[in-house]
């Protein structure tokens, strides 16, 4: 049977290589300490890496594994030469920042990351031809064989390959493989990934993070399928096309279900063919059905390449119900989607999850708690968690990778990618619906993307724009908020919440929920917790209850689907249902599915692997009256301490809460450990606190480890509240700067700075812009790498409208030189110009506002190009 033999291909097909790098064992090996880590960390083993073949949809039996063991160096991004000497061992597929990958460190922007392994040639014959396969390296890659650079490729989400054929030997081949990956401070796709992890954001995974592989094919071989279901025309649409001379060649497709032909097609190759499927069992999430599917190239009627496959058959579009409501329809009939929100993240091997059967864990769970839906956010998963929905029978909403910036590069790469995406996970019926943007993250030429998206894909729903109540430059028409968009979308926290109804388009709720319950003893990092709103373990399940009655009353008025936030924490965003080591689970899996029932009857039962334990609603705080009393009667050990002073923080027991804060501070001993370090950035909140001098003597360490400056900006929110704040707190205020610069000043660099931004915006506030302006210049002059791009463009246009002293005209446009480094963000180009020709300088300012009108997205052009009209014109442009 074909299903049989696919099966095969998947666990027999490969022979994994364990051919490793000079000095390189299985027992160098180990996983770096983690805050937590999954069950399936255990059964990693650096002899066979995820061995499963990773390409579901297109399985050849030649292929050989390249995961396990590399070597691994870090050089600084200006080399570009591959080094002599490698560092260390890191274990592929797993990213450098993860536990599992063997090294935990953070690969930085000025930093290249090295990888060299050796292998043997493949067994070939003839011509045959070796691809090298990547299923995904982030960001910038270069590939070496041999001593020869044979191959580059941008993009952190899909895969890529290479053919090596004319650059192997028979016997240790060297790949080296470097990386560039800027994770959030470049023009790169990076999602969630940022260096400095908080909230919504999460630890980067720099480097390879899916599968590498080696191939064997023929000189001609099958390079990709493209499959489209056509339910009421009774077929499958394909197109087989081929790398290499097809010439003379034909190509077969074979349907089979349970080992029975039920149709077949030949044709030739590169063309689009239709495959007829007779009275077609549909796939849906009640009904996962797939057919096999065998593709063939032949050549004088002789097979010279065959690949496995397999297709559904489903139809997923907007339509009216019987009350004239629009509709989600799958398959002829109103299907509600009931979803989570899925980040994809792992605490042990981050964007890589740890095996094959964890993957799989986390579509069964999400199935087993009663959801027919997953929207992936901001994130493109391996093939086989697409393969793993297919089977299971789960709605997937797939997340474009957010664009990163406004500049004219990352809009070009959001583009690449995007069409990247769209062709990789083609092929899966699971997939139903493409996501453009979110919640206006860099959002622009939304209509323009989502006709191209709908063009590249005429057969799924575009949701254009998720979220676009949180876009604060959405368009004020609803009817041009959501522009050619199949749905309307809003997001709700915690909710839910219904979008408006327009013609042709159906409701959905793009997010709503995000109740954060804590898992004591199963948190990424307990001082860091946090959710949208809070709710007590032994209160969530009615509150979740509510929240779905609720939910129901918008679905029977037009709700078509909703995204819950989320299925998983995501380190320590403590939203999820189930715990981030996928542990514990927050309500019973049983009333959860009777809750989601009232909704959506459950598609399946619950999954034999679905292993969790119940959350312990016990509250822990019913203790704090007895360990206080401990406390009180000397118990001072550090763990002790540590835990008290939460508790005594939740229960809202400030005083005793600062108390034990500063005792246990005050035992701490440098070097201090991240979770030490986030504790006194929590619990310091005055300058008689024991932690503040810890700060202010470990500010670069602090900021380095937690991020987002946070020991800057508690230190500056500190002084500012004692020195400062008493004498601002009224708007037309006149302080004596005098004094309190001589006060701040002891404090030194966080001192002076939130000194010169509370007298820069008192004055600004103040509109007495001539002092506004002069302390500006002293401001950004002293801490411009501080302050946001939209606040120096706040600064200068001020300045720009209402001064026109060449002194301070001349000094807002030195403003605007460090807008300018943010990138080809056209308003700030056009603050720049303004600032320039009111200043004089005439064909500077043309010249600029020329780029700005040429870097404009195509709804914004007007306005850029009317000011460019009144400078050509010599006009005022400002009021």
């Amino acid at each position: 049977m074909l299903r049989q033999i696919s099966t095969a291909f998947l666990v027999i097909g490969c022979t994994t290589l364990s051919i490793l790098t000079s000095g390189q064992t299985s027992d160098s090996w180990k996983m770096k300490p983690s805050p937590l880590q999954t069950r399936w960390a255990k059964d990693v083993k650096p002899s066979s890496v995820l061995p499963e073949y990773p390409r579901p949809q297109m399985v050849r039996s030649g292929w050989e594994n390249l995961n396990g063991l590399w070597n691994y160096t870090i050089t600084s991004a200006a080399e570009q030469t591959p080094p002599t000497t490698y560092s260390n061992q890191i274990l592929v597929p797993f990213p450098l920042e993860s536990a599992l990958s063997g090294v935990g460190k953070t690969l930085l922007p000025d930093q290249r990351l090295w990888y060299k392994r050796t292998f043997n040639k493949p067994a070939s014959k003839g011509k045959d031809k070796t691809i090298l396969h990547f299923g995904a390296v982030d960001y910038n890659t270069t590939v070496f064989l041999n001593g020869k650079k044979i191959g580059e490729h941008n993009g952190g989400y899909t895969g890529f390959n290479i053919d090596i054929t004319e650059h192997l030997k028979d016997k240790n081949n060297e790949l080296v493989v470097s990386v560039l990956d800027p994770t959030d401070q470049g023009d790169n796709p990076h999602g969630k990934q940022v260096l400095q992890p908080r909230n919504i954001l999460y630890t980067g995974s720099s480097g390879i993070w899916q599968t590498v592989w080696l191939e064997t094919v023929p000189p001609v071989y099958i390079a990709d399928l493209k499959m489209v279901p056509q339910i009421d025309q009774q077929r499958l649409d394909i197109r087989v096309s081929t790398d290499g001379n097809a010439n003379g060649y034909t190509v077969e497709a074979i349907a089979s279900s349970k080992g029975n032909v039920i149709g077949s097609i030949k044709g030739k190759p590169n063309t689009d063919l239709q495959l007829s499927v007779p009275n077609p069992q549909l796939w849906s999430p009640n009904t996962p059905f797939l057919y096999d599917l065998s593709v063939r190239l032949l050549y004088n009627n002789k097979v010279v390449d065959t690949v496995a496959s397999y297709f559904g058959m489903r139809k997923i579009e907007i339509k009216k119900d019987e009350n004239g409501q629009e509709r989600i329809f799958l398959n002829g009939k109103y299907t509600y989607n009931l979803g989570v929100l899925d980040q994809g993240f792992w605490p042990d091997g981050l964007y890589a999850a740890p095996t094959d059967e964890a993957l799989k864990f986390d579509v069964l769970a999400v199935k087993s708690m009663g959801f027919n839906t997953i929207r992936k956010h901001v994130k493109v998963e391996p093939d086989r968690w697409y393969y793993h929905c297919d089977r299971e029978g789960i709605l997937v909403w797939q997340d474009m990778v957010t664009c990163p910036n406004t500049t004219v590069g990352a809009r070009k790469n959001f583009e690449k990618e995007n069409i990247a995406t769209v062709t990789q996970l083609y092929n899966h019926p699971s997939i139903v619906c493409w996501v453009l943007f979110n919640e206006g993250w860099a959002r622009y030429d939304q209509q323009r993307l989502t006709e191209a998206m709908k063009q590249m894909d005429p057969s799924r729903l575009i949701d254009g724009h998720t979220g676009e109540n949180y876009d604060r430059e959405s368009p004020k028409d609803p009817n041009e908020k959501w522009k050619s968009s199949d749905l309307t979308d809003i997001h709700e926290y915690p909710g839910p919440g219904i979008s408006p109804a327009l013609p042709g388009k159906a409701r959905v709720l793009g997010e709503w929920g995000g109740v954060q319950v804590r898992t004591p003893n199963h948190q990424w990092n307990a001082a860091d917790g946090w959710g949208y709103i809070t709710s007590t373990a032994a209160g969530f399940t009615r509150k979740y209850e509510l929240m779905n009655k609720h939910l129901k009353l918008y679905e029977e008025e037009g709700l078509s689907g909703s995204i819950y936030t989320e299925p998983f924490d995501v380190e320590t965003e403590e939203n999820g249902l189930i715990s981030y080591d996928r542990e514990v689970v927050k309500i019973p899996v049983a009333r959860l599915r009777q809750i989601h029932g009232a909704i959506v009857p459950p598609t399946s039962d619950v999954a034999a692997a679905f292993i969790v334990k119940d959350i312990d609603t016990t509250n822990p705080n019913n203790n704090y009256a007895a360990l206080l009393e401990e406390y009180q009667k000397g118990k001072k050990d550090p763990a002790f301490l540590q835990q008290l002073a939460q508790m005594a923080a939740s229960v809202n027991d400030k005083s005793n809460a600062v108390k034990i804060a500063n005792d246990y501070i005050a035992q701490l001993k440098a070097p201090y450990t991240n979770s030490q370090l986030a504790f006194i950035n929590k619990f310091t909140t005055s300058t008689r606190d024991k932690g503040f001098p810890l700060l202010l003597a470990n500010r670069d360490q602090i900021n380095k480890a937690l991020g987002q400056r946070q020991a800057d900006r508690k230190l500056m929110g500190i002084i500012f509240g004692e020195e400062i704040q008493p004498y601002v707190q009224d708007a037309a205020a006149k302080p004596d700067w005098s004094k309190i610069e001589a006060k701040t000043k002891q404090y030194g660099a966080p001192g002076e700075e939130i000194f010169l931004r509370a007298k820069t915006i008192h004055l600004l506030n103040q509109k007495d812009y001539d002092n506004f302006a002069t302390t500006a210049d002293r401001y950004v002059g002293k801490c411009a790498a501080y302050i946001s791009a939209n606040e120096l463009n706040t600064y200068a246009w001020t300045v720009f409208e209402n001064l026109s002293d060449p002194t301070h005209l001349s000094n807002a446009a030195n403003w605007c030189q460090h807008l300018l480094k943010a990138g080809d963000n056209p308003a700030y180009i056009d603050t720049y110009a303004q600032v320039l020709y009111k200043a004089g300088k005439k064909e500077d300012a043309i010249a600029n506002e020329e780029k700005a009108v040429q870097l404009a997205p195509s709804d914004e052009k007007k306005n850029y190009q009317d000011v460019l009209d009144k400078m050509k014109k010599g006009e005022k442009t400002w009021k």
